[in-house]
């Protein structure tokens, strides 16, 4: 790797993420240790998986990931496509299985999408500030945007389908489109919720968010998850019951432990402490990739840095808001940290694209109370606010 690349690096990305896997680890340890830790070998592998991902996508510069973007898109419909001809698992036809190892197609989706968004909106926007408001270039976008989301609602996966939604709004937002657009997304939003839920929705994805309203509706069916959930996180109180002591997690009350309600099980074992500490490393990263959107080197990078840190904040707040009963349950893993290797790599990666485009930007200086960005050979004034800062090609 350049030295250039390893210098401008947000280290605190990857510290972040490493750190997050490990507790990961010692929690599908402990989640699956009444099935001889399977899961957990399995996780292994998948880090062993990852690892080489984790450098390749660091390395390459990500214009040249961009680049080939549209041939992994077209790829990724047909396996989406595909994956909807397999056998349903746990009620949904998301996975291709191959012996005892399993790939879910939606979770690569992600990464892709967001890398293909970023080009074709860095594109519109070299045609000027306010192409990508243009009802034409968004209708683009929208079908860009709504192919491989529809596809993945098909499977059904509601969970993966929203954070595809905040993603691209995160990404449209620092993309710089027109107020009055979010405005009437918002609005749009605001109506149809009901309506989608009166009209659109199937019975199970009701019968959640009445649970999740009222979880003593069904304490002994649809409302028992949330219930165990709720009772192991406040059971762990400040230091936790003791690695391996759980009682809900080790009787079996947790289900699935080891993968969406994984927080259930450091909060019962680990306690606040840890549990505080895992939502700390996870606003530290979002912030992070925030940082790294903000000071790309050009509006791909910012782009395609802000669709993944929408990604991660999706995911962080669903899982841990819905094992406190906070958000409805949607199946949604926590990342890094949730068994699963699908979700792992894919997740390797988006990281490895932080610190791509990270590593490739030009760090800047300021001086004076103005202060001085100095590029190179390259000098220009502007403001100390964010709201005057300046980008330098």
């Amino acid at each position: 790797m350049k030295k250039k690349i390893t210098k401008n690096l947000e280290w605190s990305i990857l510290i972040c993420t490493i750190l997050l896997v490990i507790i990961g680890l010692f929690a599908i340890y402990s989640a699956t240790e009444s099935s001889e830790q399977e899961e957990f070998y399995k996780q292994l592998t998948w880090i062993g998986i990852s690892i080489p991902f984790l450098i390749i996508f660091t390395v390459i510069d990500y214009d040249t990931i961009a680049k080939i973007s549209p041939i992994l898109y077209v790829l990724i419909l047909a396996s989406l496509g595909a994956v909807l001809f397999t056998d349903p698992i746990s009620g949904a036809t998301s996975w291709f299985t191959f012996g005892s190892f399993s790939i879910q197609p939606s979770e690569f989706a992600k990464v892709i999408l967001i890398i293909f968004l970023g080009l074709i909106m860095s594109k519109m926007k070299k045609k000027g500030p306010k192409e990508i408001s243009r009802p034409t270039r968004l209708f683009l976008l929208l079908i860009i945007f709504a192919i491989p989301v529809a596809l993945i609602v098909k499977q059904p996966d509601y969970g993966t389908a929203f954070a595809f939604i905040v993603a691209f709004l995160f990404m449209l937002f620092v993309a710089g489109i027109d107020k009055r657009y979010v405005i009437a997304t918002i609005l749009i939003l605001a109506i149809s919720i009901p309506l989608v839920y009166k009209f659109a929705l199937p019975e199970h994805a009701k019968k959640r968010i009445d649970v999740f309203l009222n979880p003593n509706l069904d304490p002994r069916g649809s409302g028992y998850n949330l219930t165990q959930s709720k009772i192991a996180i406040g059971a762990g109180e400040l230091l936790g019951m003791g690695f391996l002591k759980g009682n809900q997690t080790q009787l079996g009350f947790l289900y699935p432990k080891s993968t969406d309600f994984i927080f259930s099980v450091i909060g019962e074992e680990l306690g606040f402490i840890v549990a505080g500490a895992i939502v700390i490393l996870y606003v530290i990263l979002i912030t992070k990739a925030l940082y790294v959107s903000k000071t790309a080197k050009d509006d791909l990078g910012t782009i395609i840095a802000a669709g993944i840190a929408g990604i991660f904040f999706f995911h962080m707040v669903e899982n841990i808001g819905m094992t406190m009963g906070l958000l409805p349950i949607t199946g949604v893993p926590l990342p890094l940290v949730s068994y699963g290797g699908s979700s792992l790599l894919s997740n390797f990666i988006m990281i490895a694209m932080l610190l791509n485009i990270s590593g490739r930007r030009q760090k800047a200086i300021f001086v004076g109370q103005e202060g001085r960005r100095i590029l190179g050979k390259k000098q220009i004034r502007v403001g100390i606010k964010y709201n005057n800062f300046q980008k330098v090609k």
